[in-house]
């Protein structure tokens, strides 16, 4: 087979794949391409995998492909169906909410078991116009990776900064702050809190008020959050 008939070949196959492609994710629904729960995200997965190897090696036959396009979709929208009749299934094949923020304070155990860094949900905070954790009443990371949160009533919109993440001083913010480190230190001290690595989180004000999440603090009740 000369190049030029192996790049008409290949051409051929991504003018017949994507249009079988998009019917495909169409068949499956919104939530497939949406919400990407774990199990959506595995069929998207190997749906590319099957595809991609399709489009660039010309050697395989282009009709299993495309049985095996048409029998993973099956398979997806079959456990999704499943998935609605079953709760305990769906349960099964993905992550559960988890309260990540209660009553304005990380709650350290539960950020460590889903692994995501402080950065992380201080982005997502600010995606939500919320600049100061205090604000926060309850925060929850969803199955789909989202974050919902539920403010405080009557809280009013305000800015902290984090001056202290994972047991480290943020030195640059306490410049614009105009704090130094031993003015920190002595309020922490003035809260009994002598060891500056058990602070996950702390967050000053512009009235120097400080917000502090411990690592080892007494864990509060949180609601139970359901699927």
């Amino acid at each position: 087979m000369t190049v030029i008939s192996e790049i008409g070949l290949v051409i051929g196959r991504i003018l017949t794949i994507i249009p079988l492609l998009l019917a495909v994710v169409l068949f499956m629904g919104k939530r497939a391409i949406g919400q990407l729960p774990v199990f959506d995200f595995i069929i998207i997965i190997v749906l590319g995998s099957v595809v991609g190897a399709d489009i660039a090696d010309p050697d395989i036959d282009h009709l299993p492909t495309a049985v095996a396009v048409l029998a993973i979709a099956g398979f997806q929208r079959l456990i999704a169906n499943r998935k609605l009749a079953n709760r305990k299934l769906n349960q099964l094949l993905t992550f559960e909410p988890t309260v990540i923020i209660h009553e304005g304070k990380f709650i350290y155990p539960h950020v460590k078991r889903i692994k995501y860094t402080i950065d992380n949900i201080l982005q997502m905070l600010r995606e939500k116009d919320i600049f100061d954790i205090g604000e926060v009443e309850t925060a929850i990371i969803e199955p789909n990776g989202n974050l919902s949160v539920l403010k405080k009533k009557g809280g009013q919109a305000s800015e902290a900064y984090p001056i202290i993440m994972d047991g480290v001083i943020e030195r640059d913010i306490l410049k614009f702050v105009k704090v130094d480190e031993k003015w920190v230190l002595d309020q922490l001290t003035r809260l009994g809190i002598t060891d500056l690595g058990s602070v996950f989180f702390a967050s000053i004000n512009i009235n120097h008020e400080l917000h502090i999440s411990l690592k080892n603090q007494v864990q509060p009740q949180v609601p139970p959050i359901k699927y």
